[in-house]
């Protein structure tokens, strides 16, 4: 009952006419993003938070946060809804967690059946959303209770474990995604020590005391290196734009969706909680269990509706269970959600098991907003589609003197300085090169956001312990949380020893 007062409470605030509004803006931006391709998920929130910070600029603290996240959080399932647009009409996905939609997408598109396609995949993502923010509701509080009882050991390894479980299986090298992570760690550790005062690595810049911002960092991997990567490689989108005509579904075609959705959203909601996983895995997969279970595999390929309703579930039920670790432990799982919870951390609200205590405003209007931000979802897929369809055509020289000028701009509006501007293009062409030669940005963001926190806890740890490591593995919780990021790392790493294949988080 008192998860429902509470409920209750997130819901109040967010039906305030305002954040009504935000959440609008953050879907249907959302979906834009999700159709275009190239600008995944990450991009496109890095890019919004100082247009979000602007926007909320009259507000007080804990009001522009909650209505600053509430945008950020409908651009990351927004954009989920949108990435699956151009993998049915176009054979191209908007985001790496649309790829398997391709598979059977874009056969039904050319059979004419784009419409019911889309229809289904909308559905699909709804019924997900729902599903993901059920179970949001009904674990976000116990799971809170419980990481209340943490010490500082304890979050030191549960952030070690989150590190390793997105360094384990982002990118094609683990090597590379571990020196991503040690570099993101570094990142973190330049500016003044709380604790002994020592100016580290700032070499006398007193632009460099306070550290380097989340912000232009952020801004300038994601969306300035994305530019770079348009501009420098002229990329172009091959194939015909497939037709829509019919939008709405047969009863067969809901009939057929059914039980794959249901089956979809259950999966990605569990791959979602887990760190690391993220919405690609848990789309691949939704995809080989429908193989798995149906009459007839031989259809999947070739247009079956099944292949496109259970990963289209599935990756969005992933970016709600997503938000669990985030929201009540305070470890990312994901890119975009160390994105969204360094954006938190602007607004001086920490994500973590006091959230619900400290901030119950941000934790339940969100939820509740998450709500609202898919009926919107729904109701602007549904009769839009063919609108949306049309932003695929965008051409680059419309869309990319537009990001350059929200970063520069945003980032200026919020930092004032002119360092800023340069660490931003800095960061651009890092963010290009990196990416380029397949270093993963997620671990290197992570590592940045979650670096001040380690250190903190770590320290604390050993203050407690007069300076023994060994409470690490005393404690037995956290010695449980070890031991699993070990795993993470070595599994994988055997596994690709023995020549078997790793399915690998294309978000990092």
């Amino acid at each position: 009952m008192q998860t429902l007062e509470y409920l209750g409470h997130g819901l109040s605030v967010a039906v305030q006419w305002h954040n009504l509004l935000f959440a609008f803006i953050g879907v249907l931006i959302g979906t834009a993003v999700g159709v275009l391709p190239g600008i995944g998920p990450m991009s496109g929130v890095a890019l919004l938070i100082p247009v979000t910070a602007s926007m909320t600029a009259g507000l007080g603290p804990e009001q522009a946060a909650i209505s600053s996240i509430i945008l950020l959080a409908g651009v990351y399932y927004g954009a989920m809804y949108g990435g699956s647009t151009t993998s049915i009409l176009l054979n191209t996905p908007g985001e790496s967690s649309s790829v398997v939609t391709t598979l059977d997408g874009y056969q039904m598109a050319r059979q004419g059946r784009a419409g019911a396609a889309l229809a289904i995949a909308a559905i699909g993502s709804f019924a997900a959303g729902l599903v993901s923010l059920i179970g949001l509701i009904f674990l976000a509080g116990p799971l809170s209770e419980l990481a209340i009882k943490f010490g500082p050991a304890e979050y030191f390894s549960l952030m070690v474990l989150g590190l390793a479980a997105v360094s384990g299986l982002a990118g094609k090298s683990m090597t590379k995604a571990l020196i991503m992570t040690v570099f993101g760690l570094l990142l973190a550790s330049i500016g003044i020590d709380n604790v002994s005062g020592v100016a580290r690595f700032t070499y006398d810049n007193p632009y460099l005391y306070s550290g380097l911002e989340f912000l232009t960092i952020a801004v300038g991997l994601f969306a300035l290196g994305e530019v770079f990567k348009t501009i420098l490689e002229k990329e172009q989108t091959d194939g015909t734009l497939a037709k829509i005509t019919r939008v709405m579904p047969t009863k067969q075609d809901l009939k057929d969706s059914a039980a794959p959705i249901a089956r979809g959203s259950l999966l990605g909601f569990f791959i979602g909680v887990l760190p690391g996983a993220g919405a690609t895995m848990a789309s691949f997969f939704s995809y080989i269990m429908e193989k798995k279970l149906s009459k007839n595999r031989d259809k999947f390929g070739q247009g079956a509706i099944e292949g496109v309703a259970a990963p289209e579930s599935a990756n969005n039920a992933a970016a709600g269970g997503a938000m669990i670790p985030l929201l009540t432990l305070g470890i990312p799982g994901s890119g975009t959600t160390a994105i969204l919870m360094g954006a938190l951390i602007m607004y001086n609200v920490q994500p973590g098991p006091l959230l619900f205590q400290d901030h119950p405003q941000v934790a339940w209007g969100l939820i509740a907003s998450m709500f609202i931000g898919n009926i919107m979802l729904l109701i602007l897929n549904m009769p839009l589609v063919k609108v949306f369809a049309k932003i695929i055509e965008t051409p680059p020289k419309y869309l990319i003197p537009l990001i350059v000028a929200i970063s520069v701009f945003g980032v200026y509006a919020v930092q004032y300085t002119t360092f800023d501007l340069l660490l931003l293009i800095g960061c651009g062409v890092a963010g290009y090169f990196l990416a380029k030669n397949d270093y993963p940005l997620a671990p290197l963001v992570l590592g940045l956001v979650l670096g001040p926190m380690i250190e903190n806890n770590m320290r604390r740890a050993l203050t407690i312990s007069n300076g023994d490591f060994m409470i690490f593995l005393h404690k037995p919780i956290s010695a449980v949380f070890i031991a699993a990021a070990v795993l993470w790392l070595v599994v994988p790493m055997l596994l690709r020893l023995r020549g078997k294949k790793v399915l690998v988080n294309e978000e990092g």
